[in-house]
């Protein structure tokens, strides 16, 4: 019975574990820079995303992610508002091989992260007395994806320039 437990707990310690344990605001700023103006003109504002996404290992199975995006609204040529946010988190990531934690750290923990920071997003830009904003959902295993071929295409790229040299 003894070795039906031991072996239970290897199979344990190999088996792909996954854990949230953080999730907090990193960095969160707000412009307004044509308030109060910008408050007398028609709302039908150009909202503009930018993303990204980053991570750093913090110890031997823990992984900080972070999700950075930039939402800007525009009246023309107006600036409404700019908000900046680094939504991160902590997650607890072992037993997964290289390939599958690139993806796990790239695509599943900012989806993770994407509605914690447009609820930040949506609350500073209500408290800044504009109209609610709620950003679409991200696709981030499209965007993984494609950050990864183009790795693919520059790696490639390079290898067929150094050997034309």
């Amino acid at each position: 019975m003894a070795e039906n437990q031991q072996a239970a707990g290897n199979e344990n310690q190999s088996q792909p574990q996954f854990a949230l344990q953080r999730i907090y605001v990193k960095d969160l700023s707000f412009e307004s820079p044509n308030s109060p103006t910008v408050f007398q003109e028609q709302w039908k504002p150009q909202v503009s995303l930018d993303l990204n996404t980053s991570h750093n290992q913090v110890s031997e199975n823990q992984y900080e992610v972070v999700l950075s995006m930039t939402v800007t609204a525009k009246l023309g040529e107006k600036t409404a508002y700019i908000v900046e946010i680094q939504q991160a988190g902590v997650f607890m990531v072992s037993g997964i091989e290289s390939n599958q934690l690139g993806h796990m750290l790239g695509s599943y923990c900012p989806t993770v992260l994407f509605p914690y920071a447009r609820e930040a997003i949506d609350g500073i830009v209500n408290k800044g007395s504009f109209p609610a904003l709620m950003l679409a959902p991200v696709n981030f295993d499209a965007i993984y994806a494609q950050a990864l071929k183009r790795k693919q295409e520059e790696a490639n790229g390079e290898s067929a320039e150094d050997k034309a040299h």
